[in-house]
């Protein structure tokens, strides 16, 4: 009898595993399927924590970025850095700490925003295109790129 009931637990929590996991990816389904999305890590240096790189997923709106976990249920997004206000300080290669914590072949950009400091960890071609919406402001909004 109870190797019947230590199964009927594993098989539960197998079951809520899964349906965690399978959460997860419809919520990445449901962020992408609007378009514009690209792979971004964040670092905010302006906050107490988290303190480490976080891999996210970035979405380009009309004017603003819209950042979220990866690993997160949140519907909503973590940062929003509106376009008017995003200014690039600086871009750099990860230094060997950090290349273990983002994606491989990755580009940090160090922007200021509000008076927060972000880094932004993305692939070459990611920057780009981020550069290149930033620099597409509407007119009367002038993007600062270092």
């Amino acid at each position: 009898m109870s190797l019947l009931l230590v199964l009927d637990v594993l098989g539960a929590c197998l079951l809520l595993a899964v349906l965690g996991l399978a959460a997860l990816a419809v919520r990445r389904r449901v962020i992408q399927r609007r378009g514009g999305t690209f792979d971004c890590s964040l670092r905010n240096r302006s906050r107490s924590a988290p303190k480490g790189w976080m891999l996210g997923v970035g979405r380009y709106a009309t004017d603003t970025v819209e950042w979220y976990r990866v690993f997160s249920y949140s519907p909503r997004p973590r940062q929003v850095v509106q376009r008017r206000d995003l200014v690039v300080l600086s871009r750099r290669a990860p230094d060997a700490a950090e290349a273990l914590a983002l994606l491989p072949g990755a580009v940090i950009v160090e922007c200021s925003s509000g008076g927060e400091v972000l880094e932004l960890g993305m692939s070459p071609d990611a920057l780009t295109g981020f550069l290149a919406w930033l620099e597409a402001a509407p007119p009367g909004q002038h993007p600062v790129v270092a």
